[in-house]
């Protein structure tokens, strides 16, 4: 039997790379729904090749003109079509061997929480529903007996080197950073474009991942994630810049061994770990050899040059709706710096200024959550255009 594949996002950068190892493996795998958040002519492409039985476009504009464009086409194929942000839910409510979440921001918390409710396993890249609503989604793993597979490059290598050990063996958990682009940069960064931004020195990945790697934000938000993921304190997770990208992660127990993963930097590893777990099999990536690399550089991170990186830990540390408040402002302003509203320091000065403001009220349940992602996003807004006037 072919495993059935729902890919969530399945017009970015993570969608693109699934589909390329799912196409390596057609044989074991079918792909039962697809989602695109505005690109619907990429995804029309997607389904006459994939033929999925379910469908959904997040912008409701891009799903009006899906229907105009290729409506007679989706009709014939008798292909389940759902609108708006509700029709990721609709298609985590498929039925689907595995479902997985490449799209980005806080639109992924309920299409997650109602897969684990029905007990699916998600292959999860989505970081933001688990820094927004980790507890929620530990109490639904637990509750439901549904399974979480990381897919972030780092995650899945704390994953696989966390397989068949004691959980309650684990001294701490090395979370590796590249430092992105502007690491050893000297010049201002307040001057820097976001061509420059994008520009990042390891990795090909999509645009507000990336300027939250050279912000440093990533790795912030990757420590939460860590934390809800593996159940590891936020103080046993441990972030050092490792320029080379080779090692992904590690984990140190507490008879003072270190298993690490380590391999190129290349999304396609991770994202077929996660979609043919338990078995693994070969992948088109160049092989290390570690000869030639001669060594590792690791260093701890410069706080001071990357304030949100700050942000991210001090919001972590405060737990309730502030990881939400984060997340929410984070995702405005990195589009603002996209398109060119404000500058890329700017970013963190967003985030913070919305903090700064934001009451929590210690509560994680998704009502809370939600209200606290809405007023961050409002609140950025209002910030980033006072920026605009300056």
């Amino acid at each position: 039997m072919k495993k059935k594949i729902t890919l969530l996002g399945s017009t970015g950068s993570i969608g693109d790379s699934a589909l390329k190892v799912l196409d390596r493996n057609r044989d074991a795998f079918e792909v039962v729904g697809l989602s695109t958040e505005s690109n619907i002519e990429k995804l029309y492409l997607q389904i006459k090749k994939w033929k999925p039985r379910a469908v959904g476009i997040v912008n409701p504009s891009a799903y009006a003109q899906f229907i105009k464009s290729y409506g007679s086409f989706i009709k014939a194929q008798k292909i389940k079509l759902f609108s708006g942000v509700e029709s990721l839910e609709n298609l985590a409510e498929q039925k689907a061997d595995l479902i997985l979440s490449g799209v980005v921001g806080g639109v992924g918390i309920k299409a997650l929480l109602t897969a684990l409710k029905l007990g699916r396993t998600v292959a999860l890249a989505n970081k933001e529903s688990l820094v927004m609503a980790g507890e929620l989604v530990r109490q639904c793993l637990k509750r439901y007996g549904g399974k979480i597979l990381p897919v972030d490059s780092e995650h899945s290598a704390m994953f696989q080197c966390l397989e068949g050990q004691n959980g309650n063996s684990i001294h701490k958990i090395i979370l590796t950073a590249s430092g992105g682009p502007f690491y050893r940069y000297s010049g201002d960064l307040s001057k820097v474009t976001v061509d420059y931004a994008l520009k990042h020195p390891n990795w090909i990945m999509g645009k507000k991942i990336t300027i939250d790697s050279a912000t440093l934000m990533n790795k912030g938000l990757e420590k939460i994630e860590a934390h809800y993921l593996f159940g590891v304190p936020l103080k046993r997770i441990e972030i050092l810049i490792h320029r080379q990208s080779i090692i992904h992660s590690a984990v140190e127990f507490e008879d003072g061994s270190i298993l690490a993963q380590l391999s190129h930097p290349d999304m396609c590893l991770p994202i077929q770990y996660a979609l043919t777990y338990p078995e693994r099999k070969p992948c088109p990536i160049a092989r290390l050899n570690l000869a030639r690399i001669k060594q590792l550089d690791f260093e701890v991170p410069d706080f001071k040059r990357f304030p949100a990186l700050n942000l991210a830990l001090l919001a972590a540390k405060s737990g309730g709706t502030f990881p939400a408040a984060l997340s929410a402002s984070n995702e405005i302003a990195v589009y603002a710096f996209l398109n060119k509203r404000i500058r890329f320091t700017e970013i963190a000065s967003v985030v913070e200024q919305v903090l700064e403001r934001h009451k929590n009220t210690g509560r994680t349940d998704l009502e809370s959550i939600l209200f606290a992602d809405q007023w961050a996003r409002s609140k950025a807004e209002e910030t980033i255009r006072k920026f605009e006037r300056n």
